[in-house]
């Protein structure tokens, strides 16, 4: 146990939950580390889960759970833009020690999907969809289309998925425009 997570597991909610995920995962050999805010466990300085809670569950999060074979169909994709990471969900301490055996297998399949070398094959940024105002700008501005170039590709696609995220052309619009200083000053959506 690290005692930099213990605060983790203070909370008052899901606390019962969250300290027999944390003994599970344990058991399973992985070190306990904190990223992001959250229980983060490895095997040689590789991330295999992440425990971490929500109003309605708790999770355990398989970075590369996409490549997990999920016989017991558990795993879950949080959203269509997730490529890499799929979660297990929990909402009682129960239902957490009826599945231990089943949550120890997948640890231990993840274990060894990192012992392979294995990779989730992402999608390449021009695989994601363009929206049209963002495209049209692109193609007015090229100083804009230079810098768009220019940054990382996680940079352009959470653009890319902002921008096509909102429902209406107006909207699109104005974000694309709001982000225009930030592209070309070489800024990601969140810096």
């Amino acid at each position: 146990m690290n005692p930099k997570v213990d605060f983790y597991f203070n909370k008052a909610t899901w606390q019962q939950e969250l300290v027999q995920l944390r003994m599970i995962v344990l058991d399973c050999g992985l070190t306990e580390e904190l990223k992001w805010g959250c229980p983060c466990y490895t095997f040689q300085k590789n991330n295999i889960v992440l425990i971490h809670v929500f109003k309605a569950y708790c999770a355990v999060l398989f970075f590369k759970g996409a490549l997990l074979n999920d016989a017991g169909g558990m795993l879950i994709q949080q959203t269509a833009n997730v490529q890499a990471a799929r979660q297990m969900r929990f909402t009682n301490a129960g239902q957490i020690q009826e599945m231990e055996p089943l949550l120890k297998a997948y640890i231990f399949e993840a274990i060894e999907v990192e012992k392979a070398g294995l990779k989730v094959e992402l999608k390449k940024t021009e695989e994601f969809a363009v929206a049209e105002e963002f495209q049209n700008k692109l193609n007015a501005m090229p100083a804009l289309q230079t810098a768009f170039d220019a940054l990382t590709p996680g940079r352009q696609k959470a653009y890319l998925l902002y921008f096509v995220a909102a429902k209406q052309s107006k909207t699109r619009d104005a974000r694309v425009e709001k982000s225009i200083p930030q592209i070309l000053n070489g800024k990601g959506l969140d810096d």
